[in-house]
C-alpha cells in the first residue's frame, strides 16, 4: 500500500507561503508557512500532521492489541504532543509524547498497560520516528 500527499512552496522562508494536499483530499490546498509553524497564524505545519498521524496510528495499532487479549474499548482517546527543538545542525523533532484515555468495561489494568506499551512500540509511524516516545494510558472506570 502507497499514500502521497504533495506540498508546493513559493518565496522565502519567512515571507513564503505553501500549501499541502493529500491524496485522498481531505486535505486540497492547506495553508501552511512560517507563521503557521513558528507562531499562531490559522493553518497547518508538519509537526501537527505528524502529531496527528502518530495519535491516530497509535489509537488504531491499540485498537488490535486489544482485541488479541479479548478486550474491546468503548472509547480510546488519544493526543500526540510534538517537540521541535533547535539543534546544532537546525531543528529536530526531539520527542512526541501520547496522552490516552481508555473506557474499557471490565478491563484489567496490567493488560491494558501492556497492549498499549505495545501499540506504542509496533504502531507503524512510531517504527518510522527517531525520537523519543512516551505515553501516558489511563484507564477509565
Amino acid at each position: 500500500m502507497k499514500r502521497t500527499a504533495s506540498a508546493a512552496w513559493t518565496g522565502g522562508l519567512k515571507d513564503g507561503k505553501g500549501s499541502i494536499s493529500t491524496q485522498s483530499g481531505i486535505l486540497k490546498d492547506t495553508r501552511y508557512g512560517f507563521t503557521t509553524r513558528f507562531e499562531n497564524e490559522p493553518g497547518t505545519n508538519p509537526e501537527e500532521l505528524i502529531a496527528a498521524a502518530h495519535a491516530g496510528c497509535f489509537t488504531m495499532a491499540l485498537s488490535a492489541q486489544l482485541g488479541e487479549v479479548g478486550m474491546t474499548a468503548e472509547s480510546l482517546r488519544t493526543s500526540a504532543e510534538v517537540t521541535l527543538d533547535k539543534v546544532d545542525d537546525g531543528f529536530a523533532i526531539t520527542a512526541i509524547h501520547l496522552n490516552l484515555t481508555a473506557k474499557i468495561p471490565g478491563a484489567d489494568p496490567k493488560a491494558f498497560q501492556a497492549a498499549a506499551d505495545r501499540a506504542k512500540e509496533g504502531c507503524p509511524v512510531s517504527k518510522l520516528l527517531n525520537a523519543k516516545i512516551t505515553m501516558d494510558a489511563k484507564l477509565e472506570a
